[in-house]
C-alpha cells in the first residue's frame, strides 16, 4: 500500500470536504479515495465512520469489495460535484429538489436506530437518546456520506459556497467570514502563494 499524505479539510462542512477528497492543492491531482483502503482511511480522518466500525470492515471485506464501494463513492463525489458547481454562488431553489433523488435514493438504504445512553456529567438528567448505525455490509460506508451531502443541501446557504480562486486548486469551501470574504482555500498555500505572485508583479513592475 502506497503512503498518503493526509487529507485536506479546509471546506467547513463534510459534504464539501468530501468533494475536496480528490484535489489539486499545489500541481499534482491527488485522490485520497482511489481504492478502498483510501475510502477507510478517508473516513476515518474526516470522522465519520466510528473506529471499530472501520476496523471491522477492513477485517471481514474482501479487498474487490472495497474497491467496488470506492468506485461508487468516487462516482457520487462527481455527480455532487455537478450539483454544487451548478447551484453555487446562489440560494438553492426548490425546484433542484428534483436533481437530488440519486441522494434521496441512498439515503433510503440508512439502517440506524437509537439507544439510551448514559449523559455525560450526568445531574438531574442522566440519560440522553443516541442515534447508531448498523454496518452490514461495506456499501454502509456511502451512508454517512449521503448524510453529509445532504446536511450541505439542507443547512447551508449555497449563496456562500465557493471555489478557491488560486490556480489550478480545486478546492470547495462554505465561506462563513464576516463579510463574505474568503477567495482561498486556505491563506497558507493559495492565498501565500497569491501574495507572493503579487509581490513579484510588482517588483517587475517597478523595474519597468
Amino acid at each position: 500500500m502506497s503512503q498518503r499524505a493526509p487529507a485536506i479539510f479546509v471546506g467547513i462542512t463534510p459534504g464539501l470536504d468530501f468533494l475536496n477528497s480528490i484535489a489539486t492543492p499545489i500541481d499534482t491531482s491527488i485522490d485520497w479515495i482511489d481504492d478502498g483502503e483510501g475510502l477507510l482511511s478517508w473516513l476515518e480522518q474526516a470522522k465519520l465512520v466510528p473506529a471499530d466500525a472501520l476496523e471491522s470492515i477492513r477485517a471481514h471485506a474482501l479487498p474487490r469489495e472495497l474497491d467496488q464501494v470506492a468506485d461508487q463513492a468516487r462516482s457520487l463525489r462527481e455527480w455532487f460535484r455537478g450539483f454544487v458547481r451548478q447551484h453555487m454562488g446562489r440560494p438553492l431553489a426548490t425546484e433542484a429538489l428534483a436533481e437530488l433523488e440519486p441522494l434521496n435514493r441512498l439515503l433510503a438504504r440508512g439502517e440506524t436506530f437509537s439507544r439510551i445512553i448514559p449523559r455525560p456529567g450526568g445531574g438531574n438528567r442522566p440519560f440522553q437518546l443516541q442515534t447508531f448505525r448498523e454496518w452490514p455490509t461495506p456499501e454502509a460506508l456511502l451512508l454517512p456520506i449521503g448524510d453529509a451531502l445532504a446536511q450541505l443541501v439542507c443547512t447551508e446557504d449555497f449563496s456562500n459556497v465557493k471555489a478557491c480562486e488560486g490556480h489550478p486548486c480545486t478546492l470547495l469551501f462554505a465561506d462563513r467570514t464576516r463579510g463574505h470574504a474568503r477567495r482561498w482555500c486556505s491563506m497558507a498555500l493559495c492565498g501565500n502563494r497569491a501574495k507572493q505572485a503579487a509581490h513579484r508583479h510588482r517588483a517587475k513592475v517597478r523595474r519597468l
